[in-house]
C-alpha cells in the first residue's frame, strides 16, 4: 500500500478543521499543501507562481480568522487556488477551469468561502470596506481582510479605497503581499518606495524584530510599547499607508507561518484600519517557478520533475504574435510610434518590442485609465500611440477612452487582445463587449480581422488613420494564413464577399468567417467577410441586401448593441426590410472551458450556425 503524501492535508475539509490544528502543525501543513498545489497545477494547468506564494497567508488567514463568517476578499484571485484547497474544494481541483469545474478565480456563486468574486485588479479594499462598513452598521462583530498585491496597488482605484478606509473607523485590515513582481517584472514609483522599505538592513531588522516582538503574542498595550520602540530603529518616520489613516505593521516574513499567526492574532485585537505589509516570494518552494516566475504564471499541463518545455514542431502563430511583430516592424518604420502597456507585456506580445525599442515601450503598471489617457496626451504631442490591451480590461478605462480619446479625436491604436471567448479564464475575462461599448462612441472605429494576416493588414489601416480606431482579435491562434512581412493596408471601412451564393447571405465580423464559410456550403449561401463592425461598409451590405432573401449575421460578441445591430440600424436608414438573423453570444455570462467547446455550446461552429439558418428559415436539407 502507497504511503499518503498527504495525511495533514486530506484532515482538513474546511478551515474549521485547520483552527483545530496545533500551531506547530502549521508547517507540516504548508508544506503539504504547497506539494499538492504543485502536482494538482501540474495536471491541469492554471496559475502557479502566485499561488506557491501565498501558501502560509492564506494558512495562517484561515487559522486565525473565523471564516467565512469574517469576511476574506482576495485581489485578482489568481493566488486562491491554496484558498480552495483548504475550503472544502481540494477533491475538485482536477477540474480547475474545465468546462463545469472549479473557476480559476473566486466565484461567490462556487463557495460561501468565496466572500467577493475577482479577477480584475485593485477592487480588493473597496470591496472588503463596503464589507467592514456594512458589517458596523448592522451592528455585526466580524472581520474584513483584503489581500492585495504590490502589482494591484499601483492602479488608482486601490488609493481611491484607502482614502476613504482611512477616515472610515472601519475595522478593516488590508494586507499587502509584496512579492516584487504582478505578472510582468513591476514598475512605477510604488514599487521603488517598497523596494527603499525593504532594503538592506531594514527588512533583516523587520523580520527579526516581527519575531521578537509580535511571536510571544504579549498584551495589546505592551505589544504596542515594544512595536513602537523596535520601529524607532528600523522605520522611517511615517509610511505612507500611515498617511493614509493606517495602522501600518511590518514588513514581515509571509512565509513565516508562525510570525504570520502571531501578528495576526495580534492585529485582531485592534480597532480601526490596519496595513500590513507581508513579503512573499512567487513560486516558493520550487525552484524553477522561483528563478521564473513570469513562464510559470499560468503555465499549461506539464512534469514538475522536467519543467516548462517547448513544444515540439511548428505551431500556428497566435493573433498575440502577429501584432507584436507588426509593432516592431511598424516602429521600425515610424520613429512616432510609441507602445503602452498596463502591465501585460507578456500576455500582450511586447517582449520583443520592449527589447528593441525600450525609450519608446511604456509599461504604466495596472491603470488602464492612466494608460488611455496618457496615450491622449502623447497624441496631442504628434506621436503615434498604440495601446496593447485586453478587451475586457479596456472596459475599465471607459470615461477616458470617451473624453479624453474619442471627443478629441486623436489617433490612438487600440490593440484588442482577447477578443471573444478566452476558455479557461471565463466570464471576467472574455472580450464579449468592445464591439458594443465602442460602436456607441462617435469618431471611433473598429476592425474584426478574420485571419492572422488580415489582422496586421488592418492594424496598418488603423495606424494611417487620424483618429481612434480599434483592432480586436483572439486569444490563441486563428486559421492558419501565412502573414505578409510588408505593412500593406487594407481600405478602411470596406469587406469583401468570400463566397457566392442564393438566398441566404452571411454576414461574418472577424474570426467565424471559418465556420461561416464551413456552414454555407450545406446552404449555398453568400458569406460576406465584413472585416469592420464600424464604420459598416454599407454599399455592401446594401448590395447583398438587394440579392438576398434573407440575412445573418455573425460574431463572437454579444448580440445587443454589437455588428448585428449595426445591420439591423443601416437596413432600417435605408429603409429596407429584410429578414434578419443575429448570431453571436447571449445575454448571459460565459463560464470558463475549452474555447472551441463553449462557441459550439452556443451554436458559433459551423454546423450550429448551419442548424440556426434552416431552423430560422425554415431551409430544408439541400436548399
Amino acid at each position: 500500500m502507497m504511503n499518503n503524501p498527504y495525511p495533514l492535508l486530506q484532515t482538513i475539509q474546511a478551515p474549521a478543521d485547520l483552527r483545530r490544528l496545533q500551531r506547530e502543525q502549521l508547517d507540516t501543513l504548508a508544506t503539504e499543501l504547497r506539494a499538492f498545489l504543485l502536482e494538482s497545477v501540474a495536471k491541469t494547468g492554471g496559475h502557479l507562481s502566485s499561488n506557491l506564494g501565498t501558501v502560509e497567508l492564506t494558512v495562517a488567514l484561515h487559522y486565525v480568522f473565523n471564516t467565512p463568517h469574517d469576511r476574506v476578499v482576495w485581489d485578482v484571485g489568481h493566488q486562491t487556488y491554496p484558498h480552495k484547497i483548504l475550503t472544502g474544494r481540494r477533491e475538485r481541483m482536477a477540474t480547475l477551469r474545465q468546462l463545469g469545474g472549479l473557476s480559476g478565480f473566486p466565484q461567490r456563486a462556487e463557495s460561501e468561502f468565496d466572500a467577493f468574486g475577482t479577477a480584475h485588479s485593485s477592487t480588493s479594499i473597496s470591496a472588503a470596506l463596503g464589507m467592514a462598513m456594512a458589517s458596523r452598521l448592522k451592528g455585526e462583530d466580524r472581520h474584513a481582510i483584503a489581500v492585495i498585491g504590490d502589482g494591484a496597488m499601483t492602479a488608482g482605484m486601490a488609493f481611491e479605497a484607502m482614502n476613504n478606509a482611512g477616515v472610515s473607523d472601519c475595522n478593516l485590515l488590508v494586507i499587502l503581499n509584496d512579492n516584487d513582481m504582478s505578472i510582468s517584472p513591476p514598475v512605477g514609483a510604488l514599487n521603488r518606495y517598497l523596494a527603499k522599505l525593504l532594503s538592506g538592513q531594514f527588512y533583516a531588522a523587520a523580520k527579526s524584530a516581527s519575531k521578537n516582538v509580535l511571536r510571544g503574542a504579549p498584551p495589546l498595550l505592551e505589544l504596542a510599547r515594544r512595536i513602537e520602540e523596535s520601529a524607532k530603529g528600523m522605520v522611517s518616520r511615517v509610511t505612507l499607508f500611515e498617511k493614509f489613516g493606517f495602522n501600518y505593521v511590518g514588513p514581515i516574513d509571509g512565509h513565516d507561518v508562525q510570525t504570520l499567526v502571531s501578528v495576526l492574532e495580534n492585529i485582531k485585537q485592534l480597532k480601526g484600519p490596519q496595513f500590513l505589509h507581508v513579503v512573499t516570494k512567487k513560486g516558493q518552494g520550487y525552484k524553477l517557478a522561483e528563478a521564473d516566475p513570469v513562464a510559470y504564471h499560468g503555465p499549461g499541463k506539464f512534469d514538475p520533475a522536467v519543467g516548462l518545455q517547448t513544444s515540439a514542431g511548428a505551431s500556428k502563430i497566435t493573433f498575440t504574435q502577429v501584432f507584436g511583430d507588426w509593432l516592431c516592424d511598424m516602429a521600425a518604420a515610424d520613429d512616432r510610434l510609441v507602445g503602452i502597456t498596463p502591465a501585460m507585456r507578456e500576455g500582450s506580445g511586447m517582449v520583443a518590442f520592449e527589447q528593441r525599442f525600450p525609450h519608446r515601450y511604456f509599461d504604466v503598471g495596472i491603470a488602464e485609465q492612466h494608460a488611455v489617457t496618457f496615450a491622449a496626451g502623447l497624441a496631442c504631442e504628434g506621436l503615434k500611440p498604440v495601446v496593447a490591451i485586453y478587451s475586457t480590461f479596456l472596459q475599465r478605462a471607459y470615461d477616458q477612452l470617451i473624453h479624453d480619446v474619442a471627443i478629441q479625436n486623436l489617433p490612438v491604436v487600440f490593440a484588442l487582445d482577447r477578443a471573444g471567448l478566452v476558455g479557461a479564464d471565463g466570464a471576467t475575462h472574455a472580450g464579449a463587449y468592445d464591439i458594443s461599448y465602442l460602436r456607441c462612441i462617435p469618431n471611433i472605429s473598429v476592425a474584426c480581422p478574420a485571419n492572422e494576416n488580415e489582422c496586421r493588414q488592418l492594424l496598418c489601416t488603423a495606424y494611417a488613420q487620424n483618429a481612434p480606431v480599434a483592432v480586436r482579435y483572439p486569444r490563441g491562434a486563428g486559421a492558419g494564413v501565412a502573414v505578409s512581412s510588408t505593412l500593406d493596408a487594407l481600405p478602411f471601412g470596406k469587406g469583401e464577399i468570400r463566397r457566392s451564393g442564393q438566398r441566404v447571405a452571411i454576414l461574418a465580423f472577424g474570426t467565424l468567417l471559418y465556420p461561416a464559410l464551413d456552414a454555407a456550403q450545406g446552404l449555398d449561401a453568400t458569406v460576406v467577410n465584413m472585416r469592420w463592425a464600424k464604420p459598416l461598409d454599407a454599399d455592401l451590405l446594401l448590395q447583398v441586401a438587394a440579392s438576398h432573401e434573407a440575412l445573418v449575421t455573425l460574431e463572437e460578441g454579444a448580440i445587443i448593441g454589437g455588428a448585428g445591430s449595426a445591420v439591423l440600424e443601416a437596413l432600417a436608414a435605408a429603409g429596407i426590410t429584410r429578414p434578419v438573423l443575429q448570431l453571436g453570444l447571449p445575454d448571459v455570462f460565459i463560464e470558463h472551458g475549452d474555447p472551441a467547446r463553449l462557441l459550439a455550446l452556443q451554436g458559433l461552429d459551423g454546423p450550429g450556425i448551419e442548424a440556426a439558418i434552416r431552423n430560422r428559415f425554415a431551409l430544408t436539407q439541400g436548399s
